[in-house]
């Protein structure tokens, strides 16, 4: 019988749990929780993580390890070869519906693609593409979204100054409008419900499932589906075809939290270009060069720190050894994003490598996740986002706020972006 992978001991099993999970657990894998995340930035612990892992494969090469921890036993990978395998093959040997993926995100989306397994997987991916392919191909959503961002980010442009606190309100006014259309702009409370279920998703399975905050959650949002004229993604959910199982309202659960990790990237994105005037100004001139910077910010920092799987079927690896069904396959977004052995561009702002390729020939390189798990609203978010900033770009900022986002130096692998603040400058940009 061929040797199988790796299996690490007790010891780098707490290294890896107490310097790797435990600051992103801290953090909030669904919501992020801002005290945490400053005092994790502070120490940049996800530079701590990948040191972990990066002495892992130093010292027992690029397979991935095995490593057990209360009872679940969990892959590590350490390679973009088997980085890219993993992506290629959900849906066939691996799924995205793992379990504690699933436990996070039941509390508000049950039943949404990411998390739905077997043939239903395939029916609910379907619909998903259909509703939101449907949108982004109608010009005249198209445009209503441009307009939705210029007015929602006109207000911003009349202070001196902007803050996280400011900017995310205003996201998530354009969030709503997006999602379920205008009646939504002021429904502050779909969002409220939407992040306290969040909240207790960063618990896993250890919070209580608050079923009645999550049927308003869902009232709410079947409300705006049944308007005589729904607005938004929600007028292409009500144009889409769908079966009893298809459950068209916990799929817009999963639009609407994923959504909420676009401003994120978006302000990280102001704060780089905060810092490089020349790259903003070729920003405000060339909207593929802005888009790639927006790529560039959730290479930087992802918002999706670990992408997980599950085996599906007994798999072979290659050497020989079999991986037995419903073994946890772990592909750590920060360690890949940054391995300094495989990017020349590790720790620097190189929005160019999402012009040229690089980036793309790079599987490991996953801010929108690869392969038939991929974001099918990628195209809709990144638009979002360079119209956002071009309206915001407007305008001369620079960043008032202890940072280390300048170019003198490497980029920390661990951001803050709620304690970034900016002033801006003296002149209005025009062209």
């Amino acid at each position: 019988m061929a040797p199988g992978p790796t299996r690490v001991g007790r010891t780098d099993v707490v290294r890896l749990f107490a310097i790797g999970v435990l600051p992103a657990f801290a953090q909030g894998f669904v919501i992020r929780r801002p005290l945490a995340l400053r005092l994790t930035a502070a120490l940049d612990t996800h530079a701590w993580g990948c040191r972990v892992l990066d002495d892992l494969r130093e010292r027992y090469g690029p397979g991935p390890v095995l490593a057990t921890a209360f009872g679940r036993t969990g892959l590590v990978l350490l390679s973009a070869e088997d980085a890219r395998r993993v992506l290629a093959e959900t849906g066939v040997s691996f799924t995205s519906a793992n379990r504690e993926k699933m436990a996070a995100l039941s509390h508000f989306e049950p039943d949404a693609l990411l998390i739905s397994p077997g043939a239903v997987k395939v029916e609910r991916r379907r619909f998903n593409e259909a509703a939101i392919d449907g949108c982004a191909a109608d010009p005249g959503f198209r445009e209503a979204c441009r307009a939705v961002v210029e007015e929602e980010i006109r207000p911003l442009l009349v202070g001196d100054t902007l803050t996280w606190k400011r900017f995310h309100a205003a996201y998530q006014r354009i969030v709503r409008r997006i999602i379920f259309g205008d009646a939504a702009r002021d429904d502050e409370r779909i969002t409220d419900l939407r992040d306290k279920l969040r909240s207790d998703g960063n618990w896993l399975m250890l919070h209580r499932k608050r079923h009645r905050l999550r049927a308003e959650l869902f009232a709410r949002t079947q409300g705006y589906l049944d308007l005589p004229e729904p607005g938004g993604l929600a007028r292409g959910v009500r144009a889409t075809p769908a079966a009893a199982e298809i459950e068209p309202v916990a799929q817009m659960q999963h639009w609407f939290f994923a959504f909420d990790a676009a401003p994120i990237s978006d302000y990280l994105t102001l704060g780089l270009l905060a810092c490089r005037p020349e790259q903003a100004a070729r920003a405000r001139a060339d909207r593929a060069y802005l888009r790639a910077c927006v790529l560039e910010a959730q290479r930087l920092w992802p918002t999706t720190m670990v992408i997980l799987r599950d085996t599906t079927v007994e798999t072979h690896w290659q050497g020989g050894w079999i991986l037995p069904a419903g073994t946890a396959v772990i592909f750590c977004n920060p360690f890949f994003h940054r391995d300094v052995r495989l990017l020349p561009y590790a720790d620097r702002f190189e929005p160019e490598v999402w012009l040229d390729g690089r980036a793309d020939a790079q599987w490991s390189i996953a801010p929108f996740s690869r392969g038939p798990a991929r974001c099918p609203g990628k195209e809709i978010v990144l638009s979002t986002s360079a119209t956002l900033l071009t309206e915001l770009l407007a305008r001369d900022w620079r960043v008032t706020s202890s940072n280390r986002l300048g170019p003198e130096r490497p980029l920390p692998r661990t951001a803050d972006h709620t304690s970034l603040r900016f002033a801006a400058g003296n002149r209005a940009v025009h062209g």
